[in-house]
């Protein structure tokens, strides 16, 4: 087995259930198709750590393959991937954010590479809408962020979204706590999926659009919107635990 790794002396320990929790959202996210061999998955442990999936493709982590503890301001520990700066700017620019996903998701893929996002034009689409009506954010460049300076420009593109939409390289969806991250990684790839769909049909024009009110009232999160997806997600998974 695998033990947990910590970066320093002062940071912080992963408990058991923190550790597996990682494990099984990179499972889930894995199994709903949103990511392949690459891709990886963090959640906040305090105001200065968080925890990183294992470095491998997520749908081969294993139970006992320990993530590892990551300072959000500092050196990356050895062996984590470099994008992970992505999961440090987005925590130091945003204490509310518990978790970040960092997916690569097909209709997402294809949108990103005609420079769109998908919009709400169903209930998945507006938990991304904007009170403009966008949806979310693009981040237009294709090139993998292994800086710091570049790292942090997106994160500031992102500003207070929950998704980024990277051309030709993926997204970036966050959340309140994993849970919520992960789910909302799965709508953001259904909403793709409703946006590609429309545009082969040529449906894709404002006609098919959510009203203001509509999508206000379609960015609902009570009757465990967020746990069932999760529990969908990782059904069957050996690590899965009941949510409350």
């Amino acid at each position: 087995m695998t033990q947990p790794v910590s970066n320093s002396s002062s940071a912080p320990v992963a408990s058991a259930a923190q550790q597996a929790a990682l494990r099984v959202a990179a499972r889930a996210l894995s199994r709903g198709g949103l990511v392949h061999a690459y891709g990886h998955c963090s959640l906040r442990l305090d105001a200065g750590h968080f925890l990183v999936c294992a470095a491998k493709p997520m749908g081969s982590i294993l139970p006992g393959d320990a993530g590892t503890v990551v300072p959000v301001h500092g050196a990356l520990p050895e062996g984590v991937l470099g994008e992970v700066r992505i999961h440090q700017q987005v925590y130091a620019r945003r204490p509310e954010i518990g978790a970040v996903c960092r997916i690569m998701p097909p209709q997402l893929g294809l949108l990103g590479l005609l420079k769109r996002t998908p919009r709400a034009r169903h209930g998945f689409g507006a938990y991304f809408a904007k009170p403009d009506g966008s949806g979310p954010v693009l981040w237009d460049d294709p090139r993998l962020l292994r800086d710091d300076a570049a790292a942090g420009r997106l994160a500031d593109t992102l500003g207070a979204g929950n998704a980024l939409v990277m051309r030709a390289n993926g997204a970036v969806v966050v959340g309140k706590d994993i849970v919520e991250a992960v789910a909302l990684s799965w709508f953001l790839e259904e909403a793709a999926r409703v946006e590609t769909g429309l545009m082969q049909m040529g449906q894709d024009g404002d006609h098919t659009l959510l009203t203001p009110d509509e999508t206000l009232a379609r960015q609902v999160v009570a009757g465990r919107v967020y746990e069932r997806m999760w529990e969908h997600l990782s059904l069957g998974d050996s690590e899965a635990v009941p949510l409350a």
